[in-house]
């Protein structure tokens, strides 16, 4: 493949480790939400909530190597609105994978309960207690979620619809392989 549609490799393990602690959080999210409230639930939550802080750790990361270095341009054939559509995408996907762990975060600090990532570096509250808010705060981290869920599941069809319908290199360069169509 040329490398000048290809993605540096460093963009491709970006991200794809986000993919992967997205595709770990969300249903450990999702199973541990309704758990009755006991030690193993707590463990969870942990778990979900180091997820969380590493994908907001390497967002920045992310946002910093996109302001540095030039993504591929897409193919000069591709419609207008379709152009349009995956930068608008994009740039959502970006927003999220730093507001969605923020919020999370917001909403644990306003519950009173401490962010500690990997069990060791206690991060600070963000928020002063407020029950009221949490609440609040727990819902609008679970409608950000769905919301990334509906984007995740447009990339992964757009992703799809390029590689298996327009059999074009779209997709490939986002592959850690480079892997041709």
């Amino acid at each position: 493949m040329n490398t000048a549609i290809r993605y540096n490799n460093t963009a491709i393990i970006l991200h794809w480790l986000v993919a992967l602690l997205i595709f770990a959080a969300f249903p450990l999210g999702m199973y541990m939400h309704d758990l009755p409230l006991s030690p193993g639930k707590l463990q969870l939550y942990s778990y979900h909530k180091w997820l969380g802080i590493t994908v907001l750790l390497l967002a920045v990361l992310r946002v910093f190597w996109r302001a540095t270095h030039t993504p591929p341009a897409l193919p000069e054939n591709l419609p207008r609105w379709q152009n349009i559509a995956s930068h608008a995408t994009h740039q959502f996907l970006y927003v999220l994978i730093f507001v969605v762990p923020l919020s999370g975060w917001m909403m644990s600090s306003a519950k009173g309960f401490k962010t500690v990532w990997f069990g060791v570096l206690p991060l600070p509250d963000l928020l002063a207690k407020d029950k009221a808010l949490g609440e609040m705060l727990g819902t609008v981290h679970a409608n950000l979620n769905y919301l990334l869920l509906a984007l995740v599941l447009l990339h992964i069809a757009a992703a799809l619809k390029h590689r298996l319908i327009d059999r074009d290199e779209v997709m490939s360069r986002m592959l850690p392989t480079g892997a041709r169509k």
